[in-house]
């Protein structure tokens, strides 16, 4: 089980803590993926969300999918990608990712009170399995985790608390985390 100092950590990036969900239904759309692995994404993705009992709906009013996946076999092929460095923030992002040899990148946008309106994670294809590798992306996508998480059922219950609707969708301070752990005894 998560205690609470495990639980901040979770959400404390260069000494700043930050707990956003989504406070909109998500609507996923992934980019790159072999019809036979699109098929896996579209159930695991459902099935997480469901777990979590987050609304998916067919279309996002301000950007029709919020939650974007892009498979690439390798950061280059993002250069030719229309207007990335406006729908990403980074004029420079292909090249930014190479050097830094990682093959997940996750981009978070937020609404005006701070919850989450949108999640693009880039991933340079592997050779994970279509199933984990949905299931990854969609257990990074609810929350603003400081780092890349595995799932398990720990991080299943924790997701499900930052959840409660008596919850802000937003908090700044790391005391949020001893209100996620009390819902998770």
């Amino acid at each position: 089980m998560l205690t609470s100092d495990d639980i901040a950590a979770l959400f404390t990036r260069d000494d700043r803590f930050l707990c956003s969900r989504w406070a909109r239904p998500i609507v996923p759309v992934m980019f790159g993926l072999a019809d036979d692995s699109l098929a896996v994404f579209q159930s695991a993705i459902p099935a997480v969300l469901a777990d979590a009992r987050i609304p998916m709906a067919e279309t996002d009013p301000e950007t029709g999918a919020n939650l974007m996946g892009f498979f690439l076999r390798d950061w280059a092929e993002l250069e030719g990608f229309p207007d990335l460095d406006q729908l990403t923030g980074f004029p420079d992002l292909p090249a930014r990712l190479a050097a830094e040899g990682v093959a997940r990148y996750r981009l978070f946008r937020f609404d005006a009170e701070g919850a989450i309106r949108a999640c693009l994670t880039f991933v340079r294809v592997t050779d994970e399995h279509p199933a984990a590798l949905a299931e990854s992306l969609a257990v990074n996508a609810l929350l603003t985790f400081a780092r890349e998480v595995t799932p398990s059922p720990d991080l299943a219950a924790l997701i499900r608390a930052a959840y409660d609707p008596v919850l802000p969708a937003v908090a700044t301070d790391a005391s949020h985390a001893l209100r996620l752990g009390a819902r998770l005894a």
